[in-house]
C-alpha cells in the first residue's frame, strides 16, 4: 500500500489568525509529507506494505512506528479544525463532558493544563475508554491512543513545529487559540 498525504478541507489560509498559512505549509507540506514519504519508503518490501495504517501503528515500533503513528496523528489533528468553528461540543458528547469534568470550561482548563504539561514534544488527546468514560492522555513524541485500546476523540499537537511560526514559544496561547476552530461535528462523530 502506498500512502499519500490526505488533502485538506480547508484552504491553507482557512483557519487564519489561528493557524496561519505559513505554518500550514511547514507543518502539512513538510512535516506530514516526510512522515508519508518516510513511511512508505520504510515499509517498501515488508510485511508492513499490505497493511493499513492502524494495523501498521499496532504492530510495528521504531521508525516505522514514529512515522506511521505520526501520520495517522497528525491526519486526525488537521482533521479536527474547519473555518468558522469553535464554541462547544453539542449532544451525547457535551452531557459526556459534562459529567467527567462539570463544564466544559473545566475540560478545556484540564485539556490545556495536560498539554502544557508535556515535556518536549507529543499530544494532547481526549480519548473513551471502553465504558464510555472520558479521559484526558499525554503522550510524548509519536504516541497514540491506538495502541491503548482507547477511542481518540479529539488531539492537540504540541510538537513545536505544530505552533512555533505563528506564536514562537507561547504554547499557552496556541492551545486556548484551538478552541476557537474545533470542528465540534467531525469530533463528535468520533464519541
Amino acid at each position: 500500500m502506498n500512502f499519500q498525504l490526505p488533502v485538506l478541507p480547508y484552504s491553507k489560509e482557512a483557519l487564519e489568525p489561528v493557524i496561519g498559512a505559513g505554518t500550514i505549509d511547514f507543518h502539512y507540506g513538510k512535516h506530514h509529507l516526510a512522515y508519508v514519504n518516510n513511511l512508505n519508503n520504510l515499509i517498501k518490501g515488508t510485511p508492513f506494505e499490505n497493511m493499513s495504517l492502524e494495523e501498521i501503528i499496532l504492530k510495528s515500533e521504531g521508525a516505522v512506528f514514529n512515522n506511521a503513528a505520526q501520520v495517522w496523528n497528525h491526519t486526525f489533528y488537521f482533521y479536527s479544525f474547519k473555518p468558522g468553528g469553535g464554541g462547544a461540543p453539542k449532544g451525547s458528547l457535551a452531557a459526556a463532558i459534562n459529567s467527567q469534568w462539570g463544564s466544559f470550561e473545566n475540560f478545556t482548563k484540564e485539556f490545556n493544563a495536560a498539554a502544557l504539561s508535556i515535556f518536549g514534544s507529543g499530544w494532547a488527546w481526549l480519548a473513551k475508554e471502553s465504558d464510555g468514560k472520558l479521559v484526558i492522555l499525554k503522550e510524548g513524541n509519536a504516541g497514540t491512543p491506538l495502541t491503548k485500546g482507547v477511542t481518540p476523540i479529539l488531539t492537540f499537537d504540541v510538537w513545536e513545529h505544530a505552533y512555533y511560526l505563528d506564536y514562537q514559544n507561547r504554547r499557552a496561547d496556541y492551545l486556548s487559540a484551538l478552541w476557537g476552530i474545533i470542528d465540534w461535528h467531525a469530533v463528535s462523530a468520533r464519541y
